[in-house]
C-alpha cells in the first residue's frame, strides 16, 4: 500500500538529514544526559537541605540566647525552615521542570541571609570598640547568616540547573553551570573556613582536632576551583576526594562539639547552659552542605563536556 492510498494523514514526512539524526540524537543522548542533570540538580536541593538545616538549628541557639531583642530574629528562623522544606520536596522531585514556589522560598532565604549580614556587621561595628578582636569573637558572628545566603543560592541554581534538564546545558551566571556552581562552593568554603577559623582561634585550638577544619577544607576549595577553571578528569578526581572528605569531616564536627559540650562545667546534666555557651552543635554540617553542592558541580562539569 502506498502513502498516496493511506491518504494525507498518513504520508510519510521527507526524511532530510536534521530530522533523521535528531530522533536518535534524543534516544541516546538528550534523555541520559537530562536524567543526569535532574539528578545534579536533586543534589544541589539536598547541598541546600544541609546548609538550611545547620542555619535552623545554629540561629535559633544564638538569637534564643540573645532573647530575641529584635523581631527580625525570627526572620532567618522562618525562612531556614521554608529552605529546608523546599530543599526535602526538591529532593524527592525527579520531573525536568523547575517549581516557582521553591525558587521564591530560595530568594527570600538568600536575600534574608544577605540582610542579615548587614545586620551583624552593623552589630558589631556599634558596639563599643567598633571592630575589635574582641567584638568579633563575642559579637553577633559576622559570617554566620550567609550560611542562609548560599542555601538560597544554591537551591536557586538546582532549580535552573533542572530547568535545563531536558537536554539543553545549564548556564548560570553566564558561566558554564558546572563551573558556576564550583565557584560558589568554593567561595563558601572559604567563607566560612574564616568563620570557623576565627572562633578556634578564640577557643586557643586547645585541642590538636581544631586544626582540622581549618586545613583540610581549603585544600577541597582549592581543588574544586582548580577543576573549574581548568576542566580536566585528574582534577575532578583529586577534587571529588577531598571534598568527601570535608563532607565528613562536618558530621565528624558534631561529635568534637558534643564532646566540648561535655567538657564544660555540668557536662549535659547542665544543658540547658552548656549548649547555648558550648562549642555550637549545628554549625560544622556547613562544611557537608557546600561539600555535597562541591561533588554536585563537579558532575555537571562532567556531564557539560559530553555535550
Amino acid at each position: 500500500m502506498t502513502a498516496r492510498a493511506l491518504g494525507p494523514r498518513h504520508r510519510q514526512a521527507p526524511r532530510t538529514r536534521a530530522t533523521a539524526a535528531v530522533p536518535l540524537r534524543r534516544r541516546f543522548v538528550a534523555a541520559p544526559v537530562a536524567a543526569e542533570q535532574v539528578d545534579a540538580a536533586r543534589k544541589l536541593n539536598g547541598a541546600a537541605a544541609v546548609l538550611a538545616a545547620a542555619v535552623l538549628g545554629d540561629s535559633g541557639l544564638e538569637h534564643y540566647r540573645g532573647m530575641f531583642n529584635n523581631r527580625l530574629m525570627y526572620l532567618p528562623l522562618v525562612s531556614a525552615s521554608l529552605a529546608l522544606s523546599a530543599s526535602v520536596h526538591g529532593l524527592g522531585d525527579r520531573e525536568p521542570r523547575p517549581t516557582r514556589l521553591r525558587d521564591a522560598i530560595y530568594s527570600l532565604a538568600a536575600l534574608t541571609g544577605g540582610v542579615g549580614s548587614c545586620m551583624h556587621v552593623y552589630n558589631i561595628g556599634k558596639r563599643a570598640g567598633g571592630f575589635s578582636w574582641h567584638n568579633l569573637f563575642y559579637g553577633a558572628p559576622i559570617g554566620a547568616p550567609m550560611a542562609l545566603l548560599l542555601a538560597g543560592a544554591l537551591g536557586m541554581a538546582a532549580e535552573r540547573v533542572r530547568d535545563r534538564g531536558r537536554g539543553r546545558a545549564p548556564v548560570l551566571l553566564g558561566l558554564p553551570g558546572g563551573r558556576a556552581v564550583g565557584g560558589i562552593a568554593a567561595a563558601g568554603l572559604l567563607g566560612t573556613i574564616g568563620e570557623v577559623g576565627l572562633l578556634h582561634f578564640r577557643g586557643a585550638f586547645h585541642d590538636p582536632a581544631m586544626y582540622l577544619p581549618v586545613s583540610v577544607p581549603p585544600l577541597a576549595a582549592a581543588l574544586l576551583a582548580n577543576a573549574a577553571l581548568r576542566p580536566k578528569p585528574r582534577a575532578r578526581r583529586l577534587a571529588r576526594i577531598w571534598l568527601r572528605i570535608t563532607a565528613a569531616l562536618g558530621f565528624i564536627g558534631v561529635g568534637f562539639h558534643v564532646f566540648g559540650v561535655h567538657r564544660n562545667m555540668g557536662g549535659w546534666k547542665n544543658w540547658s547552659q552548656n549548649v547555648l555557651n558550648g562549642p555550637p552543635l549545628p554549625a560544622p554540617p556547613s562544611f557537608t552542605g557546600l561539600a555535597l553542592a562541591g561533588l554536585a558541580a563537579l558532575e555537571l562539569m562532567q556531564i557539560g563536556e559530553r555535550r
